[in-house]
């Protein structure tokens, strides 16, 4: 296969596994800067223009490790690629639905897939209806779209709530509220689906004190086995939301498991390391038997 791997920096863990495991599998593997590609449109055929040349044709799949910050534009060249043909392991649209909370839990809510009560709204008058819709005091406070428990903060009284709300809103930022679910005690699960399976899962514990429990904020890890109804609910939100390839993260409640994000770039770092999968190799070989992936070499 001729793979390309649309990530910023080669250098990022995540990336450089994937291509280590292609690399070893035989393939042709590439990694290019989305942030640096130009989509041509207009005349003839379209183009997707990387270091002066058109790249459109020297991939049979792209591998998108596209970030919040940069969502958009990653989004739109993946949509290049997909309309020229070339398979992605997770869909524009897929991408831009996960990328965006608010959305992701809209279609978790219609399809039935447990979800922590949320409120959203832009006014700051109704902070006081919207603390109340949850219940009270504590919720939780996030932005829409943050990542790696960035902007995500737990405000203890109404009072605090108020005060966190009302700056983000005069910041412009789209925010979501949460109930704060006490008995999952800053640990959640994320499961890693590769396909219409689920490859590995790791129960993330946050550091003594802090309700956030990524690993990127001091968080630590351990393995973790699903449940049957567990792993079912993250399947089914992984075709809700449109990605082959995701991260999936719920947290254990007294009602069950909830359901609180879809990540379209999960990271490969703490997941191999705690669960001792080999998770790039497992993304290699999905692709290998894809059949919208063989036919183009």
């Amino acid at each position: 296969m001729r793979i390309i791997v649309l990530s910023v920096n080669e250098n990022i863990y995540s990336t450089q596994r994937i291509v280590q495991e292609a690399k070893k599998r035989g393939h042709d593997v590439r990694v290019v800067n989305h942030i640096k590609c130009s989509v041509f449109l207009g005349e003839g055929k379209s183009k997707i223009i990387y270091q002066d040349k058109d790249i459109i044709d020297a991939a049979d799949v792209v591998i998108p490790r596209i970030g919040t910050s940069v969502s958009k534009h990653g989004a739109a060249v993946v949509k290049e690629f997909e309309m020229n043909g070339v398979y992605s392991t997770a869909r524009s649209l897929g991408i831009l639905r996960a990328q965006n909370k608010v959305r992701t839990l809209q279609i978790m809510h219609r399809k039935k897939v447990p979800i922590p009560k949320t409120v959203f709204a832009i006014h700051p008058d109704n902070v006081e209806e919207q603390i109340e819709l949850l219940g009270g005091a504590p919720v939780i406070i996030k932005l829409q779209e943050g990542t790696q428990g960035l902007g995500v903060m737990l405000a203890d009284t109404k009072k605090s709530a108020k005060s966190i709300i009302d700056t983000f809103y005069n910041m412009n930022a789209s925010i979501l509220i949460q109930e704060f679910v006490k008995e999952s005690n800053g640990e959640d699960i994320r499961a890693f689906i590769v396909g219409n399976k689920v490859v590995a899962s790791m129960k993330r514990i946050g550091e003594e004190g802090d309700f956030r429990s990524n690993i990127h904020r001091g968080g630590r890890g351990e393995a973790v086995v699903l449940t049957s109804k567990e792993e079912k609910m993250v399947l089914r939100a992984a075709n809700y939301v449109g990605l082959p390839i995701c991260g999936v993260d719920l947290i254990r409640s007294k009602k069950g498991a909830l359901l609180i994000e879809v990540n379209s770039t999960p990271g490969l770092q703490g997941i191999e390391a705690y669960t001792k999968v080999n998770i790039a190799k497992e993304i290699i070989e999905f692709l290998e038997n894809k059949k919208d992936v063989q036919k183009r070499f």
